[in-house]
């Protein structure tokens, strides 16, 4: 976990997130004091919970986009689950706890890739001694009866190879080599209804205990170097290294974001069609307070992960959640609707703002695209009226709106000649003005 004070944290946010400063200070306190509580020693560690984190907003405003930056600036594991694809047990549906072995998933592939970085040299070079083998085989090796003299002609030619090789003279050549195929491939398990998780978690066993099977395959030298390295890459790894690392993490720096938490509430005094609301919420309980989970890679505790979770709440209200759970999110985030003024911002302030994806976009072609100022603005108040008056989709209706507005020159260039695109306000005018008026147009296009 990368050591950012709270600051540090606000303003990285600030490169990619416009507003929402209460929701980026949240987060940046929660996450530091997760660093925090790691610095202290003996039992008070162990008693400091995580402050669990509910964002309240409608969609479009930047909650899932705040936790997702925040995972990647602290090499956080990071897992987004939506509430509403969870069931109560017993029911059709994914069962909760599946929500912490996707994070150890992840986990386990992050550390993967980082050891893989650390031997991909190593890596490399055993492949290539693979391939040379390929191309002349070491008939020499660990025969002692073979004379001195040929050994060491032998040991220059395959040195020669090994230049060549180097020089990228063989790469077109076809090599046969062996890869490793699962044995119980296209095999079905399947669980009981609701337990479609625990499936794949016997196939995951069934693969481990039955040893792989190797099936040679022709392919090119360049296609075959790249299959050589995973596998070197693989054998130099150990594995069991990489699963007490992923654990630790994910234990101790993972980010749950659940998202839609809202539709698991009932807002109408429990009187709603879905019964299995409460169900979800009594299920989710244990995970967030703390509990152990069993997962592929060994029992991992969630006492420790941060569970942050958002809903637009239009129908209920967080006090609507079980009493037991809502103690389990002491802080609790509105996020600010977003206006004209934000739009202008989103559209051009962070790193990969919408204008600037446009842009490189079109300059793939050699076009150069230019906005006005003037049609920045345009843009963002057609983007506030049309959210006014259909559904509120936040920053979103801005990804409809360009879509809509570059069609023309996205469909046609590059033309001919013409190297250079300005849009206006009277480009945006003509483009857009007959959809914003005709409210039926506009739902349906914008």
């Amino acid at each position: 976990m990368k050591e950012l004070t709270p600051k540090q944290i606000v303003r990285e946010l600030d490169k990619y997130i416009i507003g929402q400063a209460k929701a980026k200070k949240a987060v940046a306190i929660a996450m530091r004091n997760r660093w925090r509580r790691q610095q202290v020693s003996g039992y008070m560690r162990d008693e400091i919970m995580p402050n669990n984190i509910i964002m309240i907003g409608s969609t479009g405003v930047g909650k899932t986009e705040i936790s997702r930056r925040l995972a990647a600036l602290t090499s956080a594991p990071f897992v987004k689950v939506e509430a509403s694809k969870f069931t109560e047990v017993g029911y059709v549906g994914r069962d909760v706890e599946s929500m912490i072995r996707d994070l150890m998933d992840t986990s386990f592939n992050m550390v993967q890739r980082e050891k893989e970085e650390e031997v991909i040299g190593l890596a490399v070079s055993l492949a290539n001694e693979r391939i040379i083998d390929i191309l002349f085989p070491d008939k020499t090796k660990n025969d002692a009866s073979i004379p001195e003299e040929i050994q060491e002609r032998h040991a220059r030619t395959r040195s020669r190879i090994r230049k060549k090789l180097d020089n990228g003279d063989f790469e077109d050549n076809i090599i046969e080599i062996e890869i490793e195929q699962e044995t119980i491939t296209g095999m079905q398990v399947l669980g009981p209804i609701g337990m479609d998780d625990f499936g794949m978690n016997i196939k995951d066993m069934l693969s481990n205990a039955i040893p792989k099977s190797k099936k040679p395959r022709k392919m090119p030298v360049s296609e075959a170097r790249e299959v050589l390295i995973d596998s070197e890459a693989q054998k130099l790894i150990d594995n069991d290294e990489v699963i007490r690392i992923a654990k630790e993490r994910s234990e101790n720096n993972g980010i749950i974001f659940i998202d839609e938490i809202d539709k698991v509430v009932n807002g109408n005094g429990g009187q709603g069609p879905d019964v299995s609301r409460e169900g979800v919420q009594r299920d989710l309980l244990p995970i967030v307070e703390g509990s152990n989970v069993n997962t592929k890679y060994g029992v991992v505790s969630t006492d420790h992960i941060l569970f942050i979770a958002a809903g637009a709440f239009h129908i209920s209200t967080p006090s609507d959640m079980i009493p037991e759970l809502q103690g389990r999110f002491p802080i609790r985030v509105e996020l600010d609707k977003l206006k004209t003024k934000d739009f202008i911002k989103i559209l051009t302030h962070p790193k990969s703002a919408l204008i600037k994806q446009y842009v490189a976009l079109l300059e793939a072609e050699g076009v150069h695209l230019e906005f006005e100022s003037s049609s920045i603005k345009a843009i963002s108040e057609i983007a506030t009226e049309v959210n006014t008056k259909t559904e509120n989709i936040g920053a979103r209706r801005l990804h409809t709106i360009m879509t809509t507005l570059l069609e023309t020159p996205l469909f046609e260039h590059p033309k001919s000649g013409q190297k250079n695109i300005k849009i206006t306000a009277k480009y945006v005018k003509d483009a857009l003005g007959d959809i914003v008026v005709d409210q039926d147009l506009s739902r349906y296009i914008l």
